[in-house]
């Protein structure tokens, strides 16, 4: 029979509120004890004596075995889970900022006191992605994971392709349906989706990244141009974290917006849905697919982490213990569409191949093969004024047949 957890719930907006929701139509011997809050003048739908402001009375209460960590605030987030797994609680987590920042120091801190943290709803909300990673293919190759990890951008630009709204309306909408936030820099820049992908890529290669050391790129500088082109070549634009074994020593992780093509899954992953692609070596290509944002989405996703732990479950990190050769590296080739204005930026990028080069009027695109760690190096000089995307089906030509290809448009 499972045990009783007695929960300590940090944290009551959309996904709290979605998971007690959840909870109270089931009977799985689970308790809420207490749920500690940031405002505690808001009007409630629950009992005022079941909130709080101050955190002790949930991490020092001995009737609570169980922490549940649903927060923004980063640092906080970090300090009540770590406090809560060195003094002999299990915690479950949805802040994906945290656990990819904090990763190495929230591993050790469960080997040493025995205590277990699990974070399923921290990445792609309903989509069991971690489990997955951690279970189905423990014994597995992997040669890439890659999907769309983010509802809010993936909502603005199905709102730009399909029903033609530019990005200023799209994000508006967003912002107003709750997707997105006042500042939407983590969303449309690719921060969260880059987050996500740290934490995917520890439990897939064994490997822990620090998100400072990961190329992200958003879709802020998005222009018509970007959606006219897509168009043109029967192609959508989808915000793509990529995680990829290069070889059997060298793993690489980017974000980038991405040119996707009809025979792809992604392509028709549309609005706040998420969609993760695994390629396997042995298990071929599966796609995962399901909503990446919501109360009862993701609280559905914390739920099963709550029920796993009634039976003692632990994340074992099995690849990072079998195998520990494999290195991060940002040393990788990409085909890329960049829409520039400043040609300078063209010959500092250092294009080795040249797919297509196109001028008119405000308009001007290549489409190559570059470094990444060339990317790395000009991000600085990479303005609103232009826009980078992903186009990995598109292959390149010598450097010295797109000079003519130039002199021939020109």
């Amino acid at each position: 029979m499972s045990k009783k957890l007695t929960i300590g719930l940090f944290g009551f907006g959309v996904v709290g509120q979605g998971l007690h929701d959840i909870i109270k139509t089931k009977n799985l011997n689970i308790e809420i004890v207490k749920i500690c809050i940031k405002d505690g003048s808001k009007k409630r739908t629950l009992p005022a004596e079941l909130f709080t402001t101050d955190k002790e009375e949930l991490l020092n209460n001995p009737e609570i075995n169980t922490i549940v960590e649903l927060i923004n605030d980063t640092e906080a987030a970090f300090e009540i889970v770590s406090r809560a797994l060195s003094t002999g609680r299990n915690v479950v987590s949805a802040s994906k900022k945290m656990i990819a920042t904090h990763l190495d120091e929230l591993i050790n801190l469960q080997h040493q006191y025995g205590t277990s943290l699990l974070y399923e709803g921290a990445v792609c909300g309903s989509i069991p992605i971690i489990r997955n990673l951690e279970e189905y293919y423990d014994n597995e190759l992997l040669h890439s994971i890659c999907g769309i990890f983010n509802g809010s951008s993936n909502y603005i630009l199905s709102k730009g392709f399909i029903e033609g709204l530019d990005y200023a309306s799209a994000l508006k909408q967003a912002q107003d349906l709750g997707f997105a936030e006042t500042d939407p820099i983590s969303d449309v820049g690719g921060f969260d989706a880059k987050y996500k992908l740290v934490i995917a890529a520890a439990h897939a290669y064994g490997v822990v990244v620090k998100p400072e050391e990961v190329f992200n790129l958003g879709i802020q500088s998005l222009s018509a141009y970007d959606l006219q082109y897509a168009r043109e070549k029967n192609l959508k634009i989808k915000l793509v974290p990529v995680a990829k074994e290069l070889d059997d020593r060298h793993v690489a992780l980017f974000v980038l917006p991405k040119f996707v093509n009809e025979t792809e899954f992604l392509y028709n992953v549309e609005y706040e849905y998420n969609g993760v692609i695994v390629q396997a070596a042995f298990a071929d290509q599966q796609f995962f697919f399901g909503k990446g944002a919501g109360g009862h989405p993701t609280g559905s996703a914390v739920l099963s982490d709550i029920a796993a732990l009634r039976y003692d479950y632990q994340y074992e990190y099995k690849k990072a213990k079998a195998k520990k050769d494999l290195k991060f590296t940002n040393d990788i080739e990409i085909n890329i569409y960049l829409r520039y204005e400043d040609d300078d930026l063209v010959d500092e990028l250092g294009f080795e191949y040249i797919h297509e080069r196109y001028y008119s009027g405000n308009y001007k695109f290549v489409i190559g093969k570059i470094n990444l760690q060339k990317l790395i190096d000009n991000q600085h000089r990479i303005s609103d004024k232009a826009f980078i995307a992903f186009a990995d089906q598109l292959k390149g030509v010598s450097l010295a047949e797109s000079k003519k290809q130039a002199l021939e448009v020109l």
